[in-house]
């Protein structure tokens, strides 16, 4: 069996009960309105860690797996990731395959502030929620 270093970030999520004004502090530090990305996520069952598809709603797709801690705070995330061009087919072969453990639909704001990756979500059914991602780990501690 092949094995790889995956790669890794650095995750802080968390509700927000204010969407204006914290997608009005992300415009003015990023300089920029951001990116509307649609999403829907399908995650399947597996022995280990998470796997999900997320499909991009316009063709194209991502199929993640990743393993990352269930505790409050910053969290490690590490993550490999495999684009599609068919997420509607790879869901019917892995819902086959794994059985589906849950389904999430959003719209994604993300905004870029240096390196790290600002989303503002609002998730159908949950609400609005924050994610901040960090690839180094360093300028989180500036935001």
């Amino acid at each position: 069996m092949l094995s790889r270093a995956m790669p890794s970030n650095v995750e802080i999520k968390a509700k927000v009960s204010d969407p204006e004004e914290f997608a009005k502090m992300a415009v003015q530090l990023s300089q920029s309105e951001g990116t509307i990305i649609r999403q829907h996520d399908t995650f399947f069952n597996c022995s280990r860690g998470r796997l999900k598809l997320r499909d991009f709603m316009n063709g194209s797709g991502q199929l993640i797996f990743y393993e990352r801690p269930d505790t409050d705070g910053p969290k490690l995330s590490r993550y490999s990731i495999s684009p599609t061009s068919d997420p509607p087919g790879l869901k019917v072969v892995l819902s086959d395959a794994l059985g589906v453990k849950g389904e999430v639909r959003k719209e994604r704001r993300l905004f870029l502030i240096g390196q790290t990756r600002v989303h503002l979500d609002t998730v159908e059914g949950l609400g609005h929620f924050m994610e901040l991602e960090d690839g180094q780990g360093s300028s989180l501690k500036t935001i």
